[in-house]
């Protein structure tokens, strides 16, 4: 599924195809930062970011900026801020814009009027070696069901999400031990330069769009997805593999964390260490030495946790967190 194509023009050239082309980037989160950065940095002429209102946070409930309004404020760059895609106030702005090309990155779904816009269309980059593990969450998914490879996608929005044709795709690693916070950091640089040289292609014409459906190798029940996760994916099953309750804290670390219930409170686990052995523990049990080790047993062996967080604390390490924790039991 990966495809690698350059651009081989002249020195210069392609950086001077790159600043014809009016561009409105679509992102919120830090993970589209990396790719904002990285077309700023390439010369390409952003005409505007669009990004998602200031929201109120935090014990003050003070307005928060998006990560992509405070690098966009940083850089001077035009911010629209609509609370409604489909505003008609906003369509306006948006059509006196005169955009040739608009690149999502971890934005919001947009209605037709929007994507269907400039005339090169929209562009969006996904963490995920598409068609597999289309939908919200890519990273977490990728890990939480052991996979040991993924990659980033540009691809042209349509109507169905996730699902228009493929521009270009980067193969990435996944560590036996990694988390998807790790995995998250590495993609978006990775996902920032492939993204860089998607619009670089499309500027010289040079990129070729692949429908999905020319590269699936398997069957389409095969597929794999990544849908939004929810407080019930989060709680773990001790009656699962090792490997299956280890893979579910890494895909869930750092955010939102992967939980259990210890005396009778929410714990949630960060980082671990697994063992795959006989116990002689049933499954959720724990055992510790009240010192070092606090470890739970699963259908095939342990979990010894790392690093944690129980209900109403802050988030330590295992030793700091047995030290100053008197059990119930």
């Amino acid at each position: 599924m990966e495809q690698r194509q350059t651009t081989n023009l002249p020195d210069g050239q392609a950086g001077h195809k790159l600043q014809t082309l009016r561009i409105i980037f679509m992102g919120t989160p830090d993970f589209a930062v990396a790719s904002l950065g990285a077309l700023v940095n390439a010369g390409c002429d952003i005409i505007s970011v669009i990004t998602a209102p200031d929201k109120a946070a935090g014990r003050g409930m003070k307005l928060t900026e998006s990560a992509v309004k405070k690098y966009a404020v940083e850089k001077d760059l035009k911010i629209l801020q609509p609370e409604k895609l489909k505003n008609p106030v906003f369509i306006e702005e948006l059509k006196s814009l005169k955009a040739d090309l608009q690149i999502v990155v971890a934005f919001r779904m947009l209605p037709e009027i929007v994507w269907n816009m400039p005339p090169m269309g929209t562009i969006n980059l996904h963490g995920s070696l598409l068609p597999q593990y289309r939908g919200a969450a890519p990273i977490t998914w990728a890990i939480i069901n052991g996979e040991k490879e993924t990659g980033v996608t540009t691809f042209k929005l349509k109507h169905e999400i996730d699902t228009g044709d493929i521009l270009l795709s980067e193969r990435i690693p996944i560590g036996e031990n990694e988390t998807a916070g790790e995995l998250h950091d590495k993609m978006k640089i990775i996902g920032a330069n492939l993204l860089v040289r998607t619009v670089s292609g499309l500027a010289e014409g040079s990129l070729q769009e692949r429908a999905q459906r020319l590269v699936i190798d398997h069957q389409p029940s095969d597929l794999k997805h990544a849908p939004k996760i929810f407080t019930e994916t989060c709680k773990i099953d001790w009656g699962k593999s090792v490997n299956e309750v280890y893979n579910l804290i890494r895909g869930l670390s750092p955010f939102p964390g992967a939980f259990t219930y210890f005396d009778n409170k929410m714990l949630k686990i960060f980082r671990a260490e697994k063992e795959e052995t006989a116990t002689t523990l049933a499954p959720g049990n724990f055992e510790t030495d009240k010192k070092t080790c606090l470890r739970f047993a699963t259908a095939n062996g342990y979990i010894y946790l790392k690093e944690i967080q129980l209900e109403g604390k802050k988030k330590m390490g295992i030793e700091d967190f047995l030290r100053g924790y008197r059990m119930q039991s």
